[in-house]
């Protein structure tokens, strides 16, 4: 499978194919989503980069609104 994407009449194939499917008015739309998908993906990366550099991490589910139990089996009578 991958051997057609390496060579050059697979690339020909698919580009072909992907103009069958797609139809050729459809494919700028086709690109301009894929570009700004992309760009998201990479400001999302960015953004977890940055929290991670930050040392922030999310709260834990025993720090919720609820106490739970010193044996861990939930919430304690006395936390309604």
């Amino acid at each position: 499978m991958f051997g057609l994407i390496e060579s050059e009449w697979g690339i020909i194939i698919i580009v072909a194919v992907v103009v069958l499917v797609f139809g050729g008015s459809q494919l700028p739309k086709l690109a301009r989503s894929l570009g700004s998908a992309q760009s998201e993906f990479k400001k999302g990366l960015a953004e977890g980069k940055g929290d991670s550099a930050k040392g922030d991490t999310a709260p834990s589910a025993a720090s919720g609104d609820k106490a739970t139990a010193a044996d861990g089996d939930g919430p304690t009578a006395a936390s309604g």
